[in-house]
Parts: C-alpha cells; sequence; structure tokens
C-alpha cells in the first residue's frame, strides 16, 4: 500500500511537470509576441525561449522533482 502512494505521488508530479513544460513551450512558440528581428545566439526569441531555454528550465526541474520526491522503492 505505502509503495503505491509513493508511485502515484511520482505520476502526478510528473505529469504537472510534462503539463508545466507543454504550457511553457506553446507560450514562447504559439502565443508569445516579439519583434520580428530579436535574435538570441542566431536563433529567433520564440525558438531559444520555447525549444532552447524551456529544455534547460525543464531539466532542471526533473533533477530537484527527482531528488526531492522520488524515491527508491522495492517491487517485490
Amino acid at each position: 500500500m505505502k509503495n503505491s502512494k509513493q508511485i502515484n505521488k511520482e505520476a502526478i508530479i510528473t505529469c504537472l511537470l510534462y503539463l508545466f513544460y507543454f504550457a511553457w513551450w506553446y507560450y514562447f512558440a504559439y502565443i508569445y509576441k516579439s519583434e520580428p528581428n530579436i535574435f538570441i545566439f542566431g536563433l529567433p526569441s520564440w525558438f531559444f525561449y520555447s525549444c532552447v531555454l524551456g529544455l534547460v528550465v525543464i531539466n532542471i526541474l526533473v533533477f530537484l522533482a527527482v531528488k526531492i520526491f522520488f524515491k527508491d522503492i522495492d517491487l517485490d
């Protein structure tokens, strides 16, 4: 019973992180309006924010979530 609570908690955290990443990506890819000639590291700003910075942010959040919330459990 204890294992199922931990597994459910980890699944919810994983889904929330995915939803956050999708919302981040969608906002910067489709809603974010910037000047058309703004480039960051040679990339359009919308692409940099949605794909490059979004990947870095979600990687940090996943790392922190695994360190803080996820536990090793015995599946036997």
